[in-house]
């Protein structure tokens, strides 16, 4: 073999071993052991939860035809009666404190607070579950102090408010459903919505209806 032969046999020579050596260190790297996929999270345990039993936490003395906690406060709760007022609990029902006695209505159908300001509460009264002898209401109730003092914010002939919906962004946004006298023909009565819930004192006089929906 003359130089020349042998210059161009080395750089193939090279390049061969060069393309083994790739080889090799891929399939080496190919064997090499995977870290194991991390161990899953155990799940709770459900034993415990099979003792757990409901048991009676209060209020005494009175149907209850609403209840409302507080996003984000798991202590805090508002409880409606069907003829005694609206109580509080801020220790998770151990304690109970009324705070509607002194408004001039005591049936209580359906509560709320708004989304967006736990501090905002409404009450809408009247005992809305037809029975043999329910509590007629005296409108819809609002408070921005957490339950410490009220103002009557309308819908005074509505008789029975089962359900109050306040917006989850604008608390000033707020629907009343309301079942009105229970065993005769009335006007007052349906889905309302009210726009401007900072005025209290609007009345069922000045309502502007449509047929799918009434504002006060």
């Amino acid at each position: 073999m003359t130089l020349g032969a042998r210059t161009r046999v080395l750089p193939l020579a090279m390049c061969t071993l060069a393309g083994l050596c790739t080889v090799a260190t891929g399939a080496t790297a190919q064997r090499r052991p995977q870290p194991a996929p991390p161990a899953p999270r155990p799940g709770p345990d459900t034993t415990a939860w099979a003792q757990l039993r409901f048991r009676h936490i209060g209020p005494v003395g009175n149907r209850i035809t609403s209840v409302h906690g507080v996003p984000d406060d798991p202590n805090t709760y508002y409880v409606g009666a069907a003829s005694g007022g609206i109580w509080k609990s801020t220790d998770a029902g151990v304690h109970w404190q009324p705070i509607f006695d002194g408004q001039p209505v005591s049936s209580i159908g359906a509560l709320a607070v708004a989304p967006s300001d736990p501090n905002i509460v409404w009450a809408g009264t009247g005992e809305a579950h037809i029975r043999s002898h329910i509590s007629l209401g005296a409108g819809v109730y609002k408070s921005t102090d957490a339950g410490r003092t009220w103002a009557l914010m309308g819908l005074e002939q509505t008789g029975r408010i089962s359900r109050v919906v306040i917006h989850p962004t604008n608390p000033d946004i707020v629907y009343v459903a309301a079942l009105g006298h229970a065993y005769g023909p009335q006007q007052e009565r349906g889905v309302y919505r009210t726009l401007t819930a900072a005025a209290p004192g609007i009345g069922c006089c000045s309502l502007t209806r449509t047929r799918a929906r009434r504002t006060w």
